[in-house]
């Protein structure tokens, strides 16, 4: 039998390149949306889930049980930017990209995990971000929720070991994505300290997610994991430069990195 594959946010994006690629690869993939009616030409079958809510995650995890008997790969890819001065920033919107980032990640974690124990198996693999390695200006809250999300796969690896269930990150960095449409902006106030700077921050990010790679490539990289007989705890996914920023971090002393950062965003 192929293994059953459930991708959160598989509507679009980097989730639905890896769809595709696992479907074409022959196995059996399901993908998640808030309106799957939406997305009739989908490659593979929608479920209707909205990751912040735990009933919704629930109905969604006992569906696709109902349809296949079983579940090998949870893919945890639904996320959700959001940029701004942290000074400005509503707390309600700082709450909900957590909701989303961090707390539905963990809710379908626990969904799924009974299910896994009963196969004494199973494969989770949660999308973060090289963002998550570092704290970047107008980025705080974003990179804090993908960080939270690296830290705690750590712990459930090992809360896991003894059940044949294993999990990995897979952090990105730039890629040619609708992620910046959907994201929350906190608007660029005329009589802000922070307007120009954030501006000009703002305008660089955007530029860098519409030059960024084709998200095939983050499919390509999952295909392997899923494959991989002992798969790492952290993968980094991008150009050589995002992923040497985060060596740069762990051998610069903490002023030498911060500057840096500061001048990559010239402020």
């Amino acid at each position: 039998m192929s293994k059953v594959i459930l991708i959160t946010g598989g509507s679009s994006g980097i989730g639905k390149s890896i769809g595709e690629f696992l479907t074409d690869k022959g196995y059996t993939v399901y993908g998640t949306s808030r309106f799957p009616e939406n997305y009739t030409d989908s490659k593979f079958p929608l479920l209707k889930l909205d990751v912040t809510q735990t009933t919704s995650i629930n109905e969604c995890v006992s569906e696709l049980i109902s349809k296949t008997s079983q579940i090998d790969v949870l893919i945890n890819n639904a996320g959700v930017g959001i940029t701004g001065p942290l000074e400005e920033i509503p707390m309600e919107e700082m709450k909900r990209n957590f909701e989303t980032n961090l707390f539905g990640p963990i809710n379908m974690i626990n969904a799924v995990l009974p299910f896994m124990r009963s196969q004494q198996s199973g494969q989770i693999l949660n999308i973060s971000s090289i963002a998550g390695y570092m704290g970047l200006p107008f980025r705080g809250i974003y990179s804090a929720s993908k960080g939270a999300l690296e830290l705690i796969t750590e712990s459930y690896r090992m809360e896991l070991k003894t059940f044949n269930i294993s999990m990995s990150t897979i952090a990105p960095g730039d890629f040619a994505t609708n992620i910046a449409a959907g994201r929350y902006h906190a608007p660029v106030l005329n009589d802000s300290p922070y307007k120009n700077s954030y501006g000009t921050t703002l305008k660089m990010m955007d530029s860098h997610v519409d030059s960024g790679k084709n998200p095939f490539l983050m499919a390509q990289v999952i295909h392997k994991i899923i494959r991989s007989k002992n798969p790492r705890i952290h993968y980094k996914v991008g150009a050589f430069l995002q992923k040497f920023s985060i060596v740069l971090k762990r051998i610069l002393p903490d002023l030498w990195y911060e500057k840096l950062l500061s001048r990559f965003y010239n402020i």
